[in-house]
């Protein structure tokens, strides 16, 4: 079964409304954005950190990157850096690295999500994979997932 597969029959079996969408070969959520027509303050983007040394999940704007000193401030921490490939194919398996969904939650991961996301009703993000997509209402992601949701990003 593919990732994108597993994503909506997780959505569907949390009666989640959901549009499913394919797109071209795309490595940034600024390219799945600009090939799929997207605001890019719509697109979601995950980045996987560790944060003393406890991988988190963080849920950005494809128009934000992470602001590390605000991270650092929001969990108390210490130290904050990104995680290696090699850990995050281990974290997702069967998820194509930098295409992992927003829903850490399945995979016991606390998830961080930008406030930015927050000026959307709708939001689109990788459905596991460099060529699916789906697109959410943010009520329903905020439900599912149950973040905490700060001032993470910068604009870029």
């Amino acid at each position: 079964m593919s990732s994108s597969t597993k994503i909506k029959e997780y959505l569907d079996r949390e009666n989640v409304s959901f549009e499913a969408l394919e797109h071209s070969l795309a490595y940034t959520a600024m390219e799945v954005a600009g090939s799929k027509h997207i605001p890019g303050k719509q697109m979601a983007k995950t980045v996987i950190v560790k944060i003393d040394g406890q991988f988190i999940m963080c849920v950005l704007p494809a128009t934000h990157n992470i602001d590390f000193d605000k991270l650092k401030a929001v969990c108390g921490a210490k130290e904050v850096q990104l995680a290696k490939e090699k850990e995050i194919a281990q974290l997702f398996p069967g998820y194509d690295i930098g295409a992992e969904p927003p829903f850490g939650n399945l995979f016991g991961l606390k998830v961080i999500v930008d406030k930015n996301l927050e000026e959307n009703q709708i939001i689109a993000f990788n459905a596991g994979t460099h060529t699916d997509l789906c697109k959410v209402k943010y009520k329903d992601f905020l439900r599912l997932v149950n973040p905490t949701v700060a001032d993470i990003g910068t604009h870029i």
